[in-house]
């Protein structure tokens, strides 16, 4: 994150066409870590989350003249990265040879061979109880827990009402408690 970053200065350099790709370059650099740890705890994959990255910084360099500024922009970000995050997995699951009993598997044993994954089998215990959530309630819990995001910027993410997120969270949090007290 960059501390000099400020909001109503990039919005105005992406209004004017002649300054709008050195808003965007803005952008870029100051979302694209978090965007890129959002992903990869949806996809798991670095090289996947690397390209749903750079899927959702096209779309919305390409669909930046339809950004109203209603929200924020990271608001708007998000939910084209979620959009690209859903797309990618239900076309991997749709391709995927996969049990229907463990429709996950696949991306757990991804994980566990991923070169980039340095993580303890503490930390490969919670990922699995991660995958083993409903999606809606995963990305719920990666946006509270990881990005600490608050419920109302959630809300505009996926257009639903503070109170089921709350609900989601929750839900959340108790089913991984019970995932890691039965598998560590």
């Amino acid at each position: 994150m960059n501390p000099s970053y400020n909001e109503r200065e990039v919005l105005a350099l992406l209004q004017n066409e002649s300054t709008q790709r050195q808003g965007f370059e803005q952008v870029v650099r100051q979302y694209s870590e978090q965007l890129y740890w959002h992903i990869r705890r949806l996809v798991l994959s670095h090289e996947d989350a690397n390209d749903l990255l750079q899927n959702t910084f096209v779309k919305a360099w390409i669909n930046i003249d339809y950004f109203r500024a209603e929200a924020k922009l990271s608001t708007w970000l998000y939910r084209i990265a979620l959009n690209e995050c859903l797309t990618f997995l239900n076309k991997q699951r749709a391709e995927a040879k996969v049990s229907l009993d463990d429709p996950e598997s696949a991306m757990v044993q991804r994980l566990e061979s991923d070169p980039y994954f340095s993580g303890d089998r503490l930390q490969l215990t919670l990922q699995k109880a991660l995958m083993a959530l409903p999606e809606k309630q995963r990305m719920v819990f990666n946006l509270k827990y990881y990005q600490d995001m608050k419920y109302e910027e959630m809300s505009e993410i996926f257009g639903t009402s503070v109170g089921a997120l709350k609900a989601s969270y929750h839900h959340a949090v108790k089913k991984i408690e019970k995932f890691l007290e039965e598998h560590y």
